[in-house]
């Protein structure tokens, strides 16, 4: 089996994270447990689990120059993560991302980016030696556009498969659709994106702006993918969630790590769907990953 090489260009946070009862709502307090500090971000996150399922990873972003960015490269290396593109922004603070939890296990997130905003074209020209031998390149919205731009370029003048995670939703100019090989919103930032609500409109609108194969996960109910022009929904495996955080992440590595290693479009959905699952039983983000061993073994 082929060894995945991928490049994760993104963001990195330390996520502040709250158990509630529920998520509050607008001007409601509610009392919660106790703070967690945890490594997260979405970029990091995606790197984290690829590295875990097996892959060799690079990772290219943007920390700033305190205990959190410390901390973050200390992790990432910890992981067996190539941190040498990890650039130090002097004058931003590491990101940094609020979290409350439900007792359902959903999630409420907002992001203060810091440094992870700081992250240029240029950075990424002064890491074109990672692009050069890799099998694929993820990237998010959690980073400037211009940056995201520049990994597509990178991706597409090296031959690497480019898979784009819009998050959060943003407007996208027209060339990046068409440089995008898998793009894989979940259901609220599909419809974000197209204005469409059913899952077949959204993969429809998306494919017809240039994007090769879209794909959206739709949390509990599966993902979704079209196949020779019909909707197609691979279920996702009955486990009982305790917190949400991080499953497309783990979603995302999953398949692309799989992609890599020379799987079917469907295998790879499956191998991410099983990665996602296992995440979701679990508390935190970069803590609560699998590990390649856990995805083969684990019996649903």
């Amino acid at each position: 089996m082929p060894h995945a090489r991928i490049v994760v260009v993104g963001s990195a946070n330390t996520d502040l994270v709250v158990a509630a009862p529920s998520i509050p709502a607008p001007g409601e307090t509610v009392l919660g447990g106790d703070l967690q500090v945890i490594a997260g971000g979405k970029g990091a996150n995606q790197a984290v689990a690829a590295a875990r399922l097996g892959a060799e990873v690079r990772f290219i972003g943007r920390v700033g120059n305190d205990d959190f960015g410390k901390q973050t490269l200390a992790n990432l290396q910890r992981e067996g993560i190539d941190t040498r593109s990890v650039f130090v922004s002097d004058d931003a603070p590491s990101g940094v991302a609020l979290i409350t939890v439900s007792a359902q296990g959903e999630n409420s997130i907002v992001v203060a980016p810091g440094a992870n905003m700081r992250l240029t074209a240029n950075d990424i020209a002064r890491a074109a030696d990672a692009f050069e031998q890799a099998d694929a390149v993820i990237t998010q919205l959690e980073i400037p556009l211009q940056a995201v731009q520049a990994a597509a370029q990178h991706a597409r003048q090296y031959g690497a498969r480019f898979i784009l995670n819009p998050a959060p939703a943003r407007e996208l100019p027209p060339a990046l659709y068409a440089q995008t090989d898998y793009l894989i919103p979940n259901e609220v930032e599909g419809q974000q994106l197209t204005g469409e609500s059913s899952p077949e409109r959204v993969l429809a609108a998306l494919q017809a702006r240039g994007c090769r194969t879209p794909i959206l996960t739709l949390g509990a109910k599966g993902v979704a993918y079209l196949a020779q022009g019909a909707l197609r929904v691979v279920p996702a495996y009955p486990v009982q969630a305790v917190d949400a955080t991080a499953a497309g992440d783990a979603f995302i590595a999953g398949f692309t790590v799989a992609l890599c290693e020379g799987r079917t479009l469907e295998q790879s959905i499956d191998f991410g769907q099983r990665a996602a699952a296992l995440t979701v039983t679990r508390w935190g983000a970069q803590n609560a990953l699998p590990s390649r061993q856990e995805v083969e073994a684990y019996a649903f």
